[in-house]
């Protein structure tokens, strides 16, 4: 941990950002204890924004039929929309629902190649870095041999690191 703690330092004055750099791994608590490090959120360590995403298009696969049914029935002349309507929106909520319930319990889609290696007590170290500052990130990770390369993957957009960046400072510049 010590190691990653001064590879993040090294990497912040290369000019990435520390809203670009994480630690995911099982010892959240050592993580936590190095003052530079940045653990990855519990919501992204497991599925559940990608499964609500997915069981909310599942409630609304069902919902539409409800609707269109109704549409063509004579039912809102008797009893209204506002039932159906209702119905429709509670199968989309609960799709929602059941798919976060169930991303709770799976790791994260991009991460389970590291499974293995976290149930080793080994750490992954991410640095989210654009095309611009990979000759940083090279330049680093060369100075320390013990490193080895886990993977690569699409990383965050920039807006979206910037943004995250933006607000943790003002935040923090603004409710000290």
């Amino acid at each position: 941990m010590d190691d990653l703690d001064r590879i993040k330092v090294e990497l912040e004055a290369n000019g990435v950002h520390k809203a670009q750099i994480h630690v995911f791994s099982k010892d959240d608590t050592g993580v936590e204890t190095h003052d530079h490090l940045h653990n990855m959120e519990s919501v992204f360590k497991n599925d559940v924004v990608h499964s609500t995403i997915t069981g909310a298009w599942i409630g609304a696969a069902i919902a539409t039929p409800i609707l269109v049914v109704t549409w063509y029935s004579n039912w809102p002349e008797t009893y209204t929309w506002m039932p159906f309507i209702f119905l429709a929106i509670v199968m989309l909520g609960f799709g929602a629902w059941a798919g976060g319930l169930y991303g709770i319990q799976e790791p994260h889609q991009d991460f389970k190649r590291f499974e293995s290696q976290l149930r080793a007590g080994k750490h992954v170290f991410i640095a989210d870095v654009d095309e611009e500052q990979e000759s940083s990130l090279d330049l680093v990770v060369k100075a320390h041999p013990g490193l080895q390369l886990a993977g690569t993957g699409k990383a965050t957009p920039r807006w979206v690191v910037m943004c995250q960046h933006n607000i943790k400072k003002f935040t923090s510049d603004t409710f000290p």
